[in-house]
């Protein structure tokens, strides 16, 4: 608990005395789901800032900068397209293969570096959390809003590759927004677990680049999760990046039928993950600034 105390600004704010000081009481939140959400309005500025900033320093100084955004997806595409479109012949719902893997990567690009960023938001920052007073919460949430920069252009490259191969957009189309929220709260709930943990024991970075590298290939990044036995689909929709790449290829394509019973399994699931994180998250923030 820490008590400021301080003369009043010229406009005092709403609750203090213009004729004497006032007094700021910051203390630890009590219980699991005391999360007071609304300060991240309160500090929507210094969310901006912090989004901005990294947007500014990913691309600062850099040979290539904007164009390594698109390079990588599309590099690791014709990689894939090669080994398992040319070679394994793995099925693609009726698409290209290079479209179909390309459609997969955007999303699971977006997904995989917003967790690493957002697992090492915290400690990154530990000169800001041990001097200034803040709702930690926004540290995640600004690392994953920043990578929307990127998700953009990848899916503007995207959107101009599938209509190269004469695939025009469906009514579908207007799912993306829900699916791109779907995978932004997918990073918050699984970052806000990591986030904290990585603040109190240093070594689950060293766990990051292992859990991203399954997890791709638990993903339908490269193969259709229609090879799952129908039975089970709805078990791999436990995987929530499951329901958002699937649901993402359709939404682009137009292509199958819409992933209903992995789509719903993967909400459900990151439901839980999120309101786990937040008051997994909430909880470890008393002890966060003296562990950093």
């Amino acid at each position: 608990m820490a008590t400021v105390t301080s003369n009043p600004p010229v406009a005092a704010p709403l609750g203090s005395s213009p004729a004497g000081p006032f007094t700021v009481r910051i203390e630890p939140p009590r219980g699991w789901f005391a999360l007071h959400l609304r300060e991240l309005w309160d500090y929507r500025e210094l969310l901006y800032f912090f989004v901005w900033r990294d947007v500014k320093v990913r691309y600062k100084q850099t040979v290539i900068g904007i164009l390594w955004v698109v390079l990588q997806p599309l590099l690791t595409m014709l990689v894939a397209t090669l080994f398992f479109g040319r070679l394994a012949k793995l099925p693609s719902q009726g698409l290209p293969y290079s479209v179909f893997c390309f459609a997969g990567l955007v999303p699971w690009t977006y997904f995989s570096s917003s967790l690493l960023n957002v697992t090492n938001v915290v400690v990154e920052n530990q000169r800001v959390i041990t001097k200034v007073y803040f709702p930690r919460l926004i540290l995640p949430v600004s690392a994953a809003l920043s990578g929307l920069v990127d998700f953009s252009i990848g899916f503007l490259v995207l959107f101009i590759y599938t209509l190269a191969f004469g695939i025009h957009p469906t009514f579908a189309i207007l799912f993306v927004p829900v699916l791109l929220l779907l995978a932004i709260l997918t990073v918050l709930g699984v970052g806000l677990w990591l986030s904290a943990l990585n603040a109190l024991y240093r070594d689950v970075r060293y766990l990051i680049p292992f859990i991203i590298q399954f997890w791709t290939l638990a993903s339908p990044v490269y193969y259709s999760s229609q090879l799952v036995p129908q039975r089970y689909r709805w078990l791999y929709g436990l995987n929530p990046m499951a329901g958002v790449i699937d649901g993402f290829r359709w939404a682009l394509t137009g292509r199958g039928p819409a992933p209903s019973s992995v789509l719903i399994a993967s909400v459900v699931m990151v439901l839980f993950a999120v309101v786990g994180g937040l008051a997994f998250f909430n909880r470890m923030e008393g002890s966060i600034a003296d562990r950093v």
